[in-house]
């Protein structure tokens, strides 16, 4: 049986989901939110110490001004309403990506990895303003600029990723077959799961579900 320390998901297909069923792409995050919650939950079930989230990509940005502010506005209040409960939970928050946001939120999110910092139940690393591509080129420049040797482990600690093991599971919703510049590096071995579901669909069966199948395959990492 394969161990399972690290899930990563591409929560897709929020705002699909909210013109469908509600003639509104908001209604649709906040939709979103919720099976957030509900696999939070499946993952500490699971035993499963790393869960990372790709809420916003650095692509991100070319949407409307105002869904953009909405989402903004939803993680704000997720994180007023929410972050003592994740606590209580040990449950360690950790933000990869760029903050590059407002005061407020940037507060809030620094606040928020404080105060978990040392709890071990479960990581959550949420991808916010994050893209691979730059992560990697970043990490590259700061790899060179410290005149170290140049390989692979050196460069690991350079990554907004380190000390976190590479995701053995990739979940993308949605019914889109691509990674949209998410842990380009890190997914180069994970088993890769694309779901027709779009994410507010998406439930904790699904979710065991693929946990079931990932068990099952059998992983040579370029053995046979």
């Amino acid at each position: 049986m394969n161990p399972l320390n690290h899930v990563a998901i591409i929560m897709d297909g929020n705002g699909r989901w909210g013109l469908k069923y509600k003639n509104s792409r908001n209604a649709g995050h906040k939709a979103g939110l919720k099976t957030v919650e509900e696999i939070i939950k499946e993952t500490i079930k699971n035993n499963i110490k790393y869960l990372t989230l790709y809420a916003f990509s650095t692509e991100n940005w070319k949407r409307p001004k105002q869904e953009i502010k909405f989402l903004f506005n939803l993680l704000e209040n997720f994180l007023i309403n929410k972050i003592e409960d994740l606590n209580k939970q040990n449950i360690k928050l950790k933000i990869i990506g760029v903050k590059n946001f407002s005061s407020k939120l940037n507060k809030l999110l620094n606040q928020s990895e404080i105060k978990t910092s040392k709890n071990s139940k479960l990581q959550i690393n949420l991808a916010l303003n994050y893209g691979s591509k730059f992560e990697l080129i970043n990490a590259f420049n700061k790899l060179k600029k410290s005149k170290k040797k140049i390989n692979e482990k050196n460069f690991l600690n350079y990554l907004q990723t380190k000390d976190i093991p590479d995701p053995d599971i990739l979940i993308r919703t949605g019914n889109t077959k691509r990674l949209s510049n998410f842990l380009l590096w890190q997914l180069a071995y994970s088993e890769i799961f694309f779901e027709k579901k779009l994410w507010p669909a998406f439930s904790k069966s699904d979710f065991n579900r693929i946990i079931k199948e990932y068990r099952k395959i059998k992983r040579n990492f370029g053995n046979i």
